[in-house]
């Protein structure tokens, strides 16, 4: 399985201390550049599973970024040219751009939901809490709401 990454949930499950749970899902994350060069502004060094992949279609990259900030466009452009599986992001901008480009999102709530389901955590609900509170991740009242019931929790 392929998986592109932008910065915020690599570094959002750093911060909580959850990021081991990427590898076992996914084994390899691919991020690009900018997203490396953002993660290494707030985090010592990257997790031994991801990879950085330069991208190559400037052309493409350059019409994204009139839209999108440097990573998430460079995310968009790295998982088509590599015709990733998933493409994790949480942005609404550029989940919505993503989709327009024809690829499979899946946001930090569905890697948790997943984790789950294959027993990796016991709590999706305790990950969001720790979220919230140490990695400043925003999830609405309502989006938490489902996400809850989606699990069973």
């Amino acid at each position: 399985m392929i998986v592109v990454s932008d910065t915020s949930s690599i570094s959002a499950m750093i911060s909580v201390g959850q990021v081991e749970l990427l590898q076992r899902l996914f084994r390899e994350v691919l991020i690009p550049p900018a997203v490396s060069t953002e993660l290494l502004q707030y985090h010592a060094a990257l997790p031994v599973f991801v990879r950085v992949q330069a991208v190559q279609d400037a052309a493409h990259l350059a019409k994204l970024l009139r839209r999108l900030d440097q990573g998430e466009a460079e995310a968009i452009v790295l998982a088509q040219e590599m015709r990733a599986d998933y493409l994790l992001m949480d942005e609404i901008a550029g989940r919505r751009v993503a989709l327009q480009e024809g690829l499979r999102v899946v946001g930090l709530i569905g890697v948790i939901q997943e984790a789950k389901r294959q027993r990796m955590i016991e709590s999706v609900g305790q990950l969001l809490a720790a979220l919230e509170a140490q990695a400043g991740f925003y999830v609405s009242a309502e989006l938490k709401a489902q996400a809850l019931r989606e699990a069973g929790e």
